[in-house]
């Protein structure tokens, strides 16, 4: 039986907030079977707790935000929440003393690292996956976003910028996951920003931790980055790498093909709810050995 995962020990990080700047410290911790993934916002007096889940997102403005149902918000979630899914973790309790998540360097890899550091355990308890039995797609003009049945999990994903230095590179891809590793190709992509942007952003207190050290800045013409892209895609991995952590927030692995043009948060997560809604499009499936799963993760390091 493939099993569910958490991690063996808790491990704890400090960064800054994208948004507003200040430090926030990080602790991720084990949780048991069927918890799921719970943000825990500490520094509020009793803590609260925000489940991840499709229906609790709000706010999708450069970056998702999840509350619960008192109202306690936590943003900034998806670039951890791709992390957990390229992984395959399914329980961890993730303690903020913040209304948002440290933004690292801006892309999933330093969670990657906290993550297997450490260390992945299995649970005595089933994983279970949503496999995409039909077709959803959902729109905004000429943006979309789709699930269709695939048995593995694969993303056709297109992006679209008029920037110069976007449109010198690979725009489209096709990535199956069966044989590719998520780590390697998709975790280290950063977010991106163009310094136009940042002027209007900063007055509405946006981004105001945002820097070359958590982002690839552009001007008009170039990137201004001196150590330039970490892949020459590195803008459409960013976007894969949002969106799988998106849908991730429906606490299971999807087991079908994504296949995106313009997508964002706020596509992405109206894709997963129209999906979720829909129960004729999707049912859970479990499997018992490795060689039956059709995604690959990385190997767990089992409990002692």
């Amino acid at each position: 039986m493939i099993k569910q995962r958490t991690i063996k020990q808790s491990v704890q990080e400090t960064g800054i907030g994208l948004h507003k700047g200040d430090k926030v410290t990080m602790t991720l911790r084990p949780a048991p079977a069927n918890t799921g993934i719970v943000f825990r916002r500490v520094d509020l007096e009793p803590y609260a707790d925000i489940p991840a889940r499709a229906n609790a997102v709000g706010d999708t403005m450069l970056c998702t935000c999840i509350s619960n149902e008192q109202g306690a918000t936590i943003s900034t979630v998806e670039h951890l929440a791709s992390a957990l899914a390229g992984l395959g973790i399914d329980n961890i309790i993730v303690e903020v003393d913040s209304d948002e998540l440290p933004i690292m360097d801006g892309s999933a890899s330093p969670f990657i690292f906290l993550l297997q550091t450490a260390g992945i355990q299995e649970l005595n308890a089933p994983k279970r996956f949503i496999k995409i039995t039909k077709p959803v797609k959902v729109t905004d003009g000429d943006k979309w976003a789709e699930l269709r049945p695939h048995d593995g999990f694969r993303v056709d994903f297109r992006i679209d910028f008029a920037h110069p230095v976007i449109s010198q590179t690979r725009q489209h891809m096709v990535l199956d996951f069966d044989s590719s590793s998520y780590v390697d190709e998709v975790s280290r992509a950063r977010t991106f920003g163009f310094m136009k942007d940042l002027e209007y952003m900063n007055a509405h207190n946006l981004a105001l931790g945002g820097s070359m050290e958590n982002a690839v800045a552009l001007d008009e013409y170039r990137v201004l980055n001196p150590e330039g892209l970490r892949y020459s895609d590195e803008f459409l991995k960013h976007k894969i790498l949002d969106a799988i952590g998106d849908l991730y927030l429906g606490g299971h692995s999807i087991i079908g093909e994504l296949r995106a043009y313009k997508t964002g948060h706020g596509l992405n997560n109206k894709l997963l709810n129209a999906l979720l809604n829909n129960q004729k499009c999707w049912e859970f499936v479990s499997y018992e050995t490795p060689e039956a799963l059709p995604i690959r993760f990385a190997s767990p390091v089992l409990s002692s």
